[in-house]
């Protein structure tokens, strides 16, 4: 039986919430995307969009625009369109200060976030000018429609090419994901700057299992990343690696190369990820006996959250001949943190179930 389930008042106010944000939100991008063909739009964001090697149709297909340097020029011109202040405050779009509304994005380029439905979540605005003090990307708070961490920039442009070729390339940011799709790789999708989440994470499983990170040169930044990549070998997708060669990211790799050119570096150069973290931190630890301890536990953790038995087997006995270290020592390592791990958890379901 099909039980109807009367709707609250506060489920219909948030319902109306949402719809309204959302609507802001479609506003906002024409703005921008109108305000790109100005006068100022072209002398500062089109040029800065040209100097990126960006073409009109990529511009148009990913809906980039920009925003005046009138710090009020948006505010401004939504509520003489008739668009509530409080909406335009809870998208972000607005700041409210001593009963004046001021433009968060003014003055940069605008990167809108799309949803997998196509919809305008959220915003991301990269500075024009020369500012330390000023952040070079700022993105919109945290709202009703817009959650960072569930979100991954490109998917929704990406999704059907993932799902054609099983795979997916994960990049960092919004000008890696543009120009590789420009060059003609569509199944790439970016954290956009953030940790992986294991809601992310498991956008990417919907549309396939088999992810492949492309990293640039930057070594400090790979290790800085490392363990909140081990959260895809926990949700169980396959990882691969690629360094890309010094100097370049996968915005200019991608620039400088066409598709196949690119599509052979990468499956040339592809390393599995536990292969790839060995190496890399193997280079930190060769003379260094406590050092070298630490990096087989730091092996042996990522191989235990490993979900599927087979694949744990495989990776132990690479580790093995990688840092020449007995199987069986790492056999009883990596059992001994999966048993740890399910204690932990067992203890956290006893909390929830008696608070």
């Amino acid at each position: 039986d099909i039980v109807e389930k009367e709707v609250t008042p506060e489920e219909i106010q948030q319902q109306n919430d949402r719809e309204s944000l959302l609507a802001v939100n479609q506003y906002a991008i024409q703005y921008f995307m109108d305000t790109l063909q100005s006068n100022e739009g072209k002398a500062i964001g089109l040029s800065y969009f040209a100097e990126r090697g960006f073409r009109e149709e990529t511009i148009k297909r990913f809906q980039l625009g920009y925003a005046r340097e009138d710090r009020t020029a948006f505010s401004r011109t939504a509520t003489e369109k008739g668009y509530k202040a409080e909406y335009l405050v809870k998208t972000g779009l607005s700041m409210e200060r001593d009963h004046q509304y001021f433009d968060r994005f003014h003055g940069r380029v605008i990167f809108p976030i799309h949803g997998l439905t196509g919809q305008v979540l959220g915003f991301a605005g990269r500075v024009m000018r020369s500012d330390e003090k000023t952040a070079k990307y700022l993105n919109s708070p945290e709202s009703e429609v817009y959650h960072k961490s569930d979100i991954l920039y490109g998917l929704y442009f990406a999704r059907q090419s993932v799902l054609k070729n099983d795979k997916c390339y994960l990049v960092e940011g919004y000008t890696d994901v543009i120009s590789m799709h420009q060059s003609g790789i569509d199944n790439v999708v970016a954290s956009s700057g953030t940790s992986l989440t294991v809601n992310q994470i498991r956008l990417i499983k919907r549309f396939t299992h088999n992810v492949t990170i492309l990293y640039d040169g930057d070594e400090a930044g790979i290790k800085a990343s490392l363990r909140g990549i081990d959260l895809l070998l926990e949700e169980g997708l396959n990882v691969r690696v690629v360094l890309l060669p010094d100097g370049e990211d996968p915005d200019s790799f991608a620039r400088k190369n066409n598709a196949e050119t690119t599509l052979a570096f990468i499956t040339a150069h592809e390393a599995d990820f536990i292969s790839f973290k060995t190496s890399l931190l193997r280079k930190d630890a060769e003379t260094d006996p406590i050092r070298r301890a630490g990096l087989i536990t730091e092996i042996v953790r990522t191989i235990s959250v490993i979900p599927e038995s087979i694949a744990r087997s495989v990776y132990i006995r690479e580790c093995s001949k990688l840092l020449d270290i007995d199987e069986k020592v790492l056999y009883t390592e990596t059992a001994r943190l999966r048993a740890g791990k399910l204690d932990q958890k067992i203890r956290q379901a006893d909390v929830r179930e008696y608070t």
